[in-house]
């Protein structure tokens, strides 16, 4: 698997963007910087994108993937549960906030096509089989599991403490590797419990639910850019994890 990180940031400045992580060059997971990180031979060269949930940070790209997109290659997957499918249905490509382009330019070659997915159940997408786990967010959101025949990436989404997602992988025998949100420093943690984030405290008790954890390589994701150099030194102070903040451009084979 090649991993490419588009954005990875809890919010947004000239130098940091919001969460889109592309695999293989086929397969988007959010899509919160697609088009501002990516040139247009890369955004055509998408399959499909994986929505965790629906606020704004995670699918504002979509937006202008689409527009960008239409009349030029295949129509583009947006695969996310029915809640998420759901807002973007009504809230987003609504033809008022922006047109609807699961049906232009036209119905049969649209720019954009829906495909729900069903929590723990396993969706053949793009050549990966994804499995959505519901996690501990403040709307309907969820964790990813992608699997092809090189292992499995795992995808928190945006979490606070949460239980099934521990349960999920420490039953995954070819697990490579943990994309794990940690948003806001432990001096934040009443914001960090209303927002339905973690802090690096419940970061790393969360992870010591998976016995794998003190080996598995987890990068972290979703940082609040004015509470960064905080949550930096408050995860290069935690002992028995493999963790690595993730940055703009990084890329991982794994």
């Amino acid at each position: 698997m090649d991993l490419r990180v588009i954005g990875c940031h809890g919010g947004e400045t000239p130098r940091h963007r919001t969460s889109a992580f592309v695999l293989d060059d086929r397969l988007a997971i959010d899509a919160g910087s697609l088009t501002s990180g990516m040139d247009l031979k890369a955004q055509f060269a998408l399959e499909a994108v994986l929505v965790s949930h629906a606020h704004l940070d995670h699918i504002r790209d979509l937006a202008t993937i689409a527009d960008n997109r239409q009349n030029r290659v295949p129509p583009l997957v947006v695969a996310g549960t029915r809640p998420t499918l759901a807002v973007l249905k009504k809230h987003f490509f609504n033809n008022l906030l922006w047109p609807d382009f699961s049906r232009i330019p036209t119905l049969r070659r649209p720019a954009i096509r829906y495909l729900e997915l069903v929590p723990e159940k396993v969706t053949r997408i793009a050549g990966y089989e994804v499995r959505a786990i519901s996690v501990n967010h403040t709307i309907d959101c969820c964790a990813f599991t992608v699997r092809s025949a090189d292992g499995t990436l795992a995808y928190s989404g945006d979490t606070g403490p949460t239980e099934r997602l521990w349960q999920v992988l420490g039953e995954t025998t070819d697990l490579k590797a943990l994309l794990m949100e940690v948003s806001f420093p432990n001096s934040e943690a009443r914001l960090a419990r209303v927002s339905g984030h973690h802090t690096p405290e419940t970061l790393a008790r969360d992870l010591k639910k998976l016995a794998s954890s003190k080996e598995l390589p987890t990068l972290l994701y979703h940082i609040k850019p004015s509470f960064q150099a905080a949550v930096e030194r408050e995860c290069a102070r935690l002992t028995g994890l493999n963790l690595t903040i993730c940055a703009l451009g990084d890329h991982f084979i794994l």
